[in-house]
Order: C-alpha cells, then sequence, then structure tokens
C-alpha cells in the first residue's frame, strides 16, 4: 500500500491542485491523501501514479518512487512511463510494523480496556466526500449518526467501540469541531484513536471494522480482521487497484438495519484467509521494507551503508490505559438467572440517548438480540456524576464516579458516596470506580461495601467496568435481598457469556 517519492534536487515541489479544505463540505474536497489505494474521479488520472503527480515539465520530480508491490509497477508504466525508470521496490514500513506488533495483540486490548468476551468494533474512515465521514450524496452523510446508535445497541460490556479517523480529517476541520460532531458517541463510551500513533494497535486489537477505500480499512483486512464497507465509492477507484478488488470481496454495512447483528455475522461467520489476496498485493517484501529503503537511500546519496548494524523499524508503541468511561446515561436490565443459589445476576447495559431528563427509557432502546425484550428483566438508569444533563442525577437509581481513592477533590469514596446520596435522595447506590476490577459503594440503607473482582487464572485483573457490578448488586437489593448474602458468598455477574465472580465486603 505505500507509495512514496524521494525527491533529488534540484527538482521543485509540483502544484498538486487546490490543498485548502473546503469549509462547507463535511469532509474537505482534497483529493484522496492515503498513499496508493487506486482513487480517482471519473474520467481522472489514479491519484499518485499520474504524471500530474510525479512529472514537472516532463521529467520525473522523483529520483526514487518507492512501490511496495510489483502490481504498482505496472499501473505506473501505464500511467505514466516517464517515471518508471525511478520505481524502487522496496515493501512497506507501515505494514512491517504491524506485522511485527501482532502478538501484542491482547496487550493492545487491554489497553483499550478491552475485557476477555467483549467485541472491539473499530470505525475507520479515510479522507474524501465519498468516505465513511463524507457527505456524499450517494452514500449519504453515515459517520456521525452511525456511532451514536452502535453505543445504543451494543451492550457495553460485550463491545468496545473506537473510532480511526484520517490525519486530515482532524487537520482539515480542527480537533474541536471533530470532538464536537462526536461528541454524542464519545460521552457513550466510544474512542477518539490517535490517527498518528496508536491507529495501527486499535487494527491489531479489533475483532470487526467497519471502514471504507482507504489503506487503513485495507490494513485491517490484509491482517485478517472482519470487515464491513460502510462506504466505498466504488465507480472512483481505479478498477485494476487492489482496494477496489477489496471492494468487490468485503460483505457492506447496511446502515439503516440492526448493527449488532451484522457485526456479529460479519466475525462469527469470517472465514480465515478471505483477504488472502489483498494481503499478497500489500507488499512484495513483508518485513523487509527497513533494509531495502535503507540501501535506496545510501545508493542515492552514493556511499555504502554502515556495516554491522541492522536497518530497524520502531516498534509499535504500547498506549496509554484508556477504558471506555460513559458519562452518557445508561440503562441497565438485570435479572436474576438462579434464585436457589448463591447471588448469580445478568447484567445488560447500553448507553442511552441524550433526550429530556424526564423521558423514561422503553425496551427498544436495546438491540434487536431479545436481551431488551423487557420479559422477566427489571431496569434502571445508571449515570455519571459529571452528565452534562445535571436533570439526570435527580432520576438517576445508581450514580457513578471514576477516580483515584486518594483524590482529594473528592475522596475517600466513602465521603463522596454519603454526600451524593445526601444531595439526591432518589438514588439508591452510589458507586466510586477506584480502578480495574474495585469499587466502593454505599447503599441508601447506610450500608458501605468494597466490590472486588476476582482476577483471571493468570493473575491480570478483570476489565470488566466496576460499574457493571455495582448495578448488580443495585439489582439484588433492588429485589429485597440483605447485603449479608451477598457479603457471605459474593455475587456471579453476567455480561454476554461471561460470568464474573465479585467478592463483597464490608468497609466499616
Amino acid at each position: 500500500m505505500e507509495l512514496a517519492t524521494i525527491r533529488g534536487w534540484p527538482h521543485r515541489t509540483p502544484d498538486t491542485g487546490h490543498r485548502t479544505p473546503d469549509t462547507g463540505h463535511r469532509t474537505p474536497d482534497t483529493g484522496h491523501r492515503t498513499p496508493d489505494t487506486g482513487h480517482r474521479s471519473p474520467g481522472a488520472p489514479v491519484f499518485g501514479l499520474s504524471p500530474d503527480w510525479l512529472l514537472h515539465d516532463g521529467r520525473p520530480l522523483a529520483a526514487a518512487t518507492v512501490l511496495s508491490h510489483p502490481e504498482q509497477l505496472g499501473r505506473l508504466r501505464a500511467a505514466c512511463p516517464e517515471a518508471a525508470g525511478t520505481a524502487v521496490l522496496a515493501g512497506d514500513p507501515c505494514y512491517d510494523r504491524i506485522l511485527a506488533a501482532l502478538p501484542y495483540r491482547d496487550r493492545f486490548r487491554r489497553a483499550l480496556g478491552v475485557a476477555p468476551g467483549q467485541r472491539l468494533v473499530v470505525v475507520n474512515s479515510t479522507w474524501s466526500p465519498g468516505s465513511l465521514f463524507g457527505d456524499d450524496d450517494s452514500e449519504g452523510d453515515l459517520l456521525p449518526s452511525l456511532l451514536p446508535r452502535l453505543a445504543a445497541e451494543l451492550p457495553a460490556d460485550e463491545y468496545r467501540t473506537a473510532a480511526v479517523l484520517h490525519p486530515n480529517i482532524w487537520h482539515g476541520h480542527g480537533p474541536g469541531q471533530i470532538r464536537a460532531w462526536l461528541d454524542r458517541a464519545r460521552r457513550a463510551g466510544l474512542a477518539l484513536v490517535d490517527p498518528l500513533e496508536d491507529w495501527r494497535q486499535a487494527l491489531i486489537a479489533a475483532d470487526c471494522v467497519i471502514g471504507d477505500h482507504g489503506s487503513v480499512t485495507y490494513y485491517a483486512a490484509a491482517i485478517g480482521r472482519p470487515v464491513l464497507l460502510g462506504a466505498f465509492p466504488g465507480g472512483a477507484l481505479d478498477p485494476d487497484s487492489p482496494v477496489a478488488a477489496l471492494g468487490r470481496t468485503a460483505p457492506r454495512l447496511r446502515p439503516y438495519d440492526g448493527l449488532r447483528a451484522q457485526i456479529d455475522h460479519a466475525v462469527d461467520h469470517y472465514e480465515p484467509g478471505r483477504y488472502r489476496a489483498q494481503a499478497e498485493h500489500v507488499s512484495s517484501a513483508p518485513g523487509r521494507s527497513a533494509g531495502l529503503l535503507r540501501r535506496a537511500f545510501y545508493d542515492l546519496i552514493g556511499i555504502p551503508e554502515p556495516a554491522g548494524r541492522p536497518a530497524l523499524l520502531d516498534p509499535l508503541r504500547l498506549p496509554s490505559y484508556a477504558p471506555a468511561e460513559r458519562t452518557a446515561p445508561v440503562h441497565v436490565l438485570t435479572r436474576l438467572t438462579d434464585a436457589s443459589g448463591p447471588p448469580e445476576i445478568a447484567v445488560v447495559r447500553c448507553a442511552a440517548d441524550d433526550g429530556p431528563a424526564g423521558e423514561d427509557f422503553g425496551d427498544d432502546d436495546f438491540g434487536d438480540d431479545g436481551s431488551g425484550d423487557g420479559i422477566g428483566w427489571d431496569a434502571h438508569t445508571s449515570v455519571h456524576e459529571d452528565t452534562p444533563d445535571p436533570g439526570r442525577l435527580r432520576i438517576a437509581d445508581v450514580i457513578v464516579r471514576y477516580g483515584a481513592a486518594d483524590d482529594p477533590r473528592v475522596g475517600p469514596p466513602a465521603a463522596w458516596a454519603a454526600e451524593v446520596l445526601g444531595r439526591h435522595p432518589g438514588c439508591g447506590l452510589a458507586v466510586y470506580v477506584t480502578g480495574p476490577g474495585h469499587c466502593t459503594v454505599r447503599t441508601r440503607g447506610g450500608d458501605l461495601l468494597h466490590l472486588t473482582a476476582r482476577p483471571a487464572p493468570d493473575g491480570r485483573p478483570d476489565l470488566c467496568d466496576p460499574a457493571a457490578h455495582a448495578s448488580a448488586l443495585h439489582a439484588w437489593l433492588a429485589g429485597g435481598k440483605s447485603p449479608e448474602e451477598a457479603v457471605s458468598s459474593g455475587i456471579t455477574v453476567v455480561t454476554g457469556r461471561v460470568h464474573h465472580r465479585v467478592d463483597v465486603e464490608r468497609a466499616d
């Protein structure tokens, strides 16, 4: 997928056309920026391979045009034969860094707070009017409406969502505007991934990628991730390009149908090797780009390469731990799964729409998987203390806060919980989450309890949001059960197919 030019003196940079974002267009119409994905407008030259990009006064601009695969060389010879003599096949360093980091997938998943049993859905958009974030009339304005729907339809403890947007989207509109457009989805738990440093890690960690014709989606397919195409302007692509072939192979997202069923089908019915042909066209020299590029650089300079020093690429960094923290209201359904034994409570949580503070939640706030059919389930509302709508706190059954136990501004947890219950008489449980697997709760009856999720057999902490454990305890107590039963045997919280054992102990 990599196409680059190494420019040689005294050539000057060409005038490549309009570069200023059109601020009246959601996606500024500056053309596709992703390296050679085969983008072209009808009747226009192929992006990156045409004389407009590669020649000045009929001469090649670059001393070397770096290609990742021979198929690009064939298209270069057809589109701009004058530049074919500058071609250097040197693989794809971006792809090589991804391949080298594949063994660390579990670490990248944990960095995003993805727990065992959760599915990570990464939504990606490139840079063009026909992209997922674009406003091309033929595709619709999908992404800003798609992301809140994902939050509302996917149970929070069974799915994690993240968005990877092309850097030029951020640059063209500004970070403030992007965050404003995606505010609802962010407050519902969406992670906005760093577009320069951490997007590769997100692809490696993903269970499913919803994307378009950009190279990020192509990389996802190449490393074996199930892909759903949310937008794909096939008529604007070179039909002979690998990306156009991906568009003929990958399934399409039906944006106005239920999203969960489509995502689950894409993951559950994915056939390994489905995108083998796409992977083969990313690079003709996987794992070797650093050495090939260094050799090309030193050949241009005219000096020998350093002896005894291997050419290396920077490894992908491990992102900071950033679990989901929802400041949007959360609609919670609970059900006691076994009334005869120790407390076992099924919990399904979904971010609620930001309607007026007095609106009731309906069973259709959940997806169509049957978990929200209302039969045998009890409902309550959990609200983050930092919700933008303070009116939500007035009707909240559970109020949640995340922070360090020794935070002098709001802690300790016992004092904060007492303050919250005193301020909000309708609240039945105040929950202070202090870290992975840990929270302190105070009940309306005055019981102060510590909830601690038992770690995995390998000692790693349970990454399920402790607020889900607290909602299970709230349901247990609201059903007339006593805290002593939970303290004596602990509780089992069921999210999807995963059972979480949670110890309950009195803090006082």
